[in-house]
This record gives structure tokens, C-alpha cells and sequence, in this order.
């Protein structure tokens, strides 16, 4: 769900124009942030809690290299759901899987690739005459 369809729904159930509650729904979202950058914690009674944590520094590892990377210490929001969200998920009869954008491909491959050790006799090269390049 997104914000426009959380709009739409309560526009329509309490019967208020869409850009009214629109700047409401911002304004929740608004001071939900404000507040956990300045008190670093938020209870919404039967809802849950979010709050801010410090990730220490830690070592990782580029997968792409191998090679070692260091990662800086970082604030992450984290939210324990309250006892009333927990029960309704709970006691849910179907598990919707959300729906996930589809990831895009890193590289694409050459258009036309020329297969290496193959016999090209009478066709023109597709990269000056070099070997194929790999996708990344």
C-alpha cells in the first residue's frame, strides 16, 4: 500500500477532500520523524514503537571484490509491533506477500556477441574485430 492509497481510503471514509488529508497524513509522518530524530523513540499505544539504534562500526566484505570494507557506525530506525498489530497478523487467515518492484538487470550483454573460436568468415566484426566483451 502506498501513501496516496492511504490517502484515498481515509479521504473516503471520513468523507474529507483528498489534498486535506493528504497534508494530514504527512503531518503524521512528519512529526513521527521529527520526533525520533529528537527524543530517538515513539509509542504509539496499540500500534508499536519505533525507535532509533546505533549500529556499531564493523568490518564487512565486498561481494562483487572480496576486498574488506569498512563500515562506519549509523543510526537505524527499528519498530517492535504493539500487542493489538500483533494478534490481528496474528490471527490473519492468508499471508499476503507484498508485491516487490522487479529488480533491474545490472549490465546488459552485447547486442550481438561473437563467440570466441568461432568462424566469421564474410561477416563483419561487431567490435572491430576483438574479442566479445562480458557483461559486468
Amino acid at each position: 500500500m502506498t501513501k496516496k492509497e492511504i490517502v484515498k481510503l481515509i479521504s473516503d471514509k471520513l468523507q474529507l477532500p483528498q489534498i486535506k488529508t493528504k497534508e494530514i497524513v504527512q503531518l503524521t509522518f512528519d512529526a513521527i520523524v521529527d520526533t525520533l530524530v529528537s527524543d530517538g523513540r515513539i509509542e504509539l499505544r496499540n500500534f508499536g514503537v519505533f525507535e532509533v539504534k546505533r549500529r556499531k562500526p564493523r568490518k564487512a566484505r565486498n561481494p562483487r571484490t572480496g576486498d574488506a570494507v569498512d563500515v562506519e557506525a549509523k543510526n537505524v530506525v527499528t519498530f517492535q509491533p504493539g500487542k493489538v498489530m500483533e494478534e490481528k497478523v496474528r490471527e490473519a487467515k492468508k499471508v499476503v506477500e507484498p508485491k516487490r518492484k522487479a529488480r533491474k538487470p545490472a549490465s546488459r550483454p552485447h547486442p550481438h556477441p561473437v563467440p570466441v573460436g568461432a568462424d566469421n568468415a564474410g561477416a563483419a566484426p561487431s567490435n572491430n574485430g576483438e574479442l566479445p566483451l562480458k557483461p559486468r
